[in-house]
């Protein structure tokens, strides 16, 4: 009988998959991120370890996990885990790719709208009692949606599908950022393919869709923010440190941008308290761009599948690297 550890809350009969296959199951049952001391308690005699992309899996947890066999992710991001030193003890890890693909592009599009036709600021007016009724010049007036450019940063499956409503939802042109052109999105969007200081320049929405990595941490400063459109909304579901929030705050405070939708933070679940202050076009939500129960059953379901097929000695489904 192997032993999984959970680090957080999981469904329960997807948990009782485990159980069923003889396996023993240590699952966390609180709120909020797993404590360093718990984490590292519980990786210990364990086999397997199911864990969240805001659980720090470094070479000391991997250490402490002598019989660990899987780490599996429940998410697409394996920045939080160190893959190398997992595979040098070999350690197999697995995330949770696709599943999450149109929950996350929903939510893009969420921010973007609530962002641009300050939908937020709308609801607040309604209930403070301050709404009068129509008049032609209210006070939350937004900005034109349908027609306008996407730019998407980072074509991966969210960014694409991010694109798709976009083009052919809101009839908007579509400029991208990749590693490398994707004639297939090219075809298929009409998109195109342009060099981050272009699309920058020429973009009424940046949507954000990149892993974290030493290349794109940050990528969105200063210099950056002062290429865009005064008129442009930045929307960020990726990774919170691949913008600088100090130099958002910077570019929503001086009117450089027009507005920001932003489900990730830099130092999460840490907000930037410039950030909490500022009101006009700027939302902020929980991390939730995989929030439906669909889409967190789905994860839930693939993780432990690939924690049922290599303790049986079978390939995983999702290997990462």
């Amino acid at each position: 009988m192997a032993r999984v550890f959970v680090t957080c809350r999981v469904f329960p009969d997807i948990l009782d998959r485990l159980r069923q296959a003889g396996h023993e199951v240590v699952a966390r049952d609180a709120p909020g991120p797993i404590q360093r001391e718990e984490l590292l308690c519980g990786v210990r005699g364990a086999d397997g370890l199911l864990c969240l992309l805001s659980d720090r899996i470094d070479a000391p947890v991997i250490r402490a996990g002598t019989s660990l066999r899987i780490i599996a992710n429940l998410g697409v991001g394996t920045d939080s885990i160190d893959v190398p030193a997992a595979r040098a003890a070999g350690i197999t890890v697995t995330n949770t790719p696709g599943a999450l693909t149109e929950a996350t592009a929903d939510l893009t599009f969420a921010l973007l709208l609530a962002a641009a036709r300050r939908l937020v600021e709308g609801d607040a007016h309604v209930r403070s009692g301050a709404f009068v009724g129509w008049e032609l010049l209210q006070p939350h007036l937004g900005l034109d949606v349908r027609g306008k450019t996407l730019g998407i940063v980072g074509l991966g499956r969210i960014g694409r599908a991010v694109a798709r409503r976009g083009r052919f939802g809101f009839d908007m042109p579509v400029l991208y950022v990749n590693r490398r052109p994707d004639p297939e999105a090219e075809a298929e969007l009409g998109a195109r393919y342009v060099p981050f200081r272009t699309l920058l320049a020429e973009s009424d929405f940046v949507c954000v869709h990149v892993p974290l990595t030493p290349e794109t941490r940050h990528l969105f400063n200063r210099e950056a923010f002062d290429a865009m459109k005064r008129t442009a909304i930045l929307v960020n579901v990726a990774r919170g440190p691949v913008v600088d929030e100090e130099a958002l705050v910077w570019a929503l405070e001086t009117g450089r941008i027009a507005g920001a939708g932003l489900d990730v933070y830099e130092r999460e679940p840490e907000v930037h308290p410039g950030l909490l202050a500022l009101r006009e076009r700027v939302v902020l939500a929980p991390h939730i761009g995989s929030g439906t129960v669909g889409t967190r059953r789905a994860l839930a379901e693939i993780a432990v599948a690939n924690v049922l097929a290599v303790l049986a000695g079978e390939p995983p489904l999702n290997p990462v690297g």
